[in-house]
């Protein structure tokens, strides 16, 4: 990097100078015009970008701070040795919003390999930080929180790793099949395709993570199964990765049954939030009693997210902030009009 600072009326410009093969082309991973736009609203700068050269243009704190940005945008490229994607511009740009830029390199030290043909695997908060590393070192672990927080993906990219470093024999993922507020009516067909509808999200996040004739052949020899919640009952899991999805629509008995299937050698990671349960009035959330319950045993983790650790669209976090508040203010006016 090359630096040229012109001092004047207190604003500095300087040069940043992309290395060994990156380009704002690649760094940008998307529209390089909103990209450079969205680091101008954040570091309140003025940047002109060529292909391996960005000018920086503005007050001396907010461009030291806009240099650090690109030498971490650096060394993140340098690291995953692959072109960056949106969703890694996007987390850098969240690390600096938030101030935690410094938890990086630490983030990138926690990367989970799920095979040699595709990305490896990174959290991208503190929080999911906290959450690989309970599920390191602990048999059981729960992961609560709102939708988009990685609770599923990184549960199953976990499960992917540990199976292909012989830690485990096969991979279990099971959800509850709740209708999501929705009536889906009599489904016609065999059996697995009445409860596919409900195992969809489990096979998505297999196929970001591995190949269809990878995902396929495993599914063929039993080595991944999935399957509904009920179909757990009476079984006992060795040596296996299980993952418990949607735990929120769980009965107190069905968690019970659940987390009783595991055997010697197993893992188990349940997730779910407890915000979004399709149970009936009656029925008491098993994650919710699981966690009163069960929170004080030091060889279960726990770790709880909230929409600071939202990692999909950037927009997601704001309409699930903007859901909460209507909500507490609905809450509101029902105990004022009470």
């Amino acid at each position: 990097m090359r630096r040229v600072f012109l001092g004047y009326d207190a604003v500095e410009s300087t040069k940043y100078y992309f290395e060994k093969g990156l380009s704002w082309h690649v760094a940008c991973a998307g529209d390089e015009v909103k990209s450079l736009k969205k680091l101008e609203r954040l570091f309140d700068v003025r940047l002109v970008a060529r292909e391996n050269w960005i000018q920086i243009d503005g007050e001396k704190a907010p461009l030291e701070r806009t240099v650090a940005f690109f030498e971490k945008l650096s060394n993140f490229y340098q690291v995953r040795h692959k072109q960056l994607e949106t969703r890694d511009f996007e987390f850098l740009c969240r690390s600096f919003q938030n101030r935690s830029e410094n938890d990086i390199s630490e983030l990138l030290k926690e990367r989970i390999e799920v095979g040699p043909k595709k990305r490896e695997i990174m959290p991208r908060s503190r929080r999911q930080l906290d959450y690989v590393r309970a599920i390191r070192s602990r048999d059981v672990v729960y992961g609560i929180g709102p939708a988009g927080t990685g609770k599923t993906y990184l549960a199953m990219a976990m499960a992917i790793s540990e199976f292909l470093k012989g830690n485990v024999s096969r991979i279990v993922l099971t959800r509850p099949a709740r209708e999501s507020g929705e009536n889906l009516g009599f489904l016609p067909g065999s059996l697995e395709e009445k409860i596919m509808p409900y195992l969809r999200p489990l096979y998505d996040a297999l196929y970001d993570m591995m190949s269809f004739d990878e995902v396929s052949a495993l599914v063929e020899r039993g080595i991944i199964e999935i399957a509904p919640l009920a179909f757990m009952r009476g079984r006992t899991l060795n040596n296996a990765f299980i993952i418990l999805d949607e735990a929120q629509n769980t009965t107190v008995e069905q968690m019970l049954m659940f987390v009783t299937r595991m055997g010697f050698g197993s893992r188990c990671v349940i997730t779910g939030d407890p915000t979004q349960s399709d149970l009936t009035g009656h029925e008491r959330s098993g994650l919710v009693h699981a966690i009163e319950t069960l929170r004080e045993i030091d060889e279960i983790g726990f770790v709880f997210f909230d929409t600071r650790d939202v990692v999909r669209h950037a927009l997601l976090e704001k309409i699930i902030l903007a859901y909460s508040k209507s909500t507490q203010k609905g809450k509101c006016d029902a105990q004022i009009n009470a």
